[in-house]
């Protein structure tokens, strides 16, 4: 599935309805069932979807309609697709480590208990981190 995406940085759910050819309706509920999916909102609660988001509802209109995938099936492959594109990521950047002073030489301080988080998803959370603090300079500003 090709779809042209206009080069914009906010698209109205209308306007994401047309693009992707689907009701908004739809767009709302898959909104409710993949959580990865979070347009912004104006200070009116309309949902401003950015680029990134389109192409994501464009693959799970893919998975969807076209691969005959369930939801479940769809947030499954969803994920995979996710650990992939990170698992890529991590292997085609190579890691520094620099020793600060304050750091022991022989510290470890991860646990076999406690979740590691890789770049990817520190990226993430800095990424909406990012998209809430743009979302409160609109409302200030507005």
């Amino acid at each position: 599935m090709t779809v042209a995406i206009p080069e914009k940085q906010y698209f109205k759910i209308g306007e994401v309805s047309e693009i992707l050819d689907v009701e908004p309706y739809v767009l709302r509920y898959w909104e409710s069932e993949f959580k990865i999916l979070k347009p912004t909102r104006t200070r009116a609660r309309q949902r401003l979807y950015h680029k990134r988001d389109l192409e994501l509802l464009m693959e799970i209109k893919h998975l969807l309609y076209d691969e005959k995938f369930t939801i479940a099936g769809a947030k499954k492959r969803l994920q995979e697709m996710k650990k992939q594109s990170s698992a890529e990521k991590k292997a085609k950047k190579p890691t520094k480590t620099v020793k600060t002073r304050e750091e022991p030489e022989t510290a470890d301080f991860k646990s076999d208990n406690s979740p590691s988080m890789d770049h990817a998803d520190y990226r993430e959370i800095l990424m909406e981190i990012k998209k809430e603090l743009k979302e409160l300079r609109s409302i200030l500003e507005g």
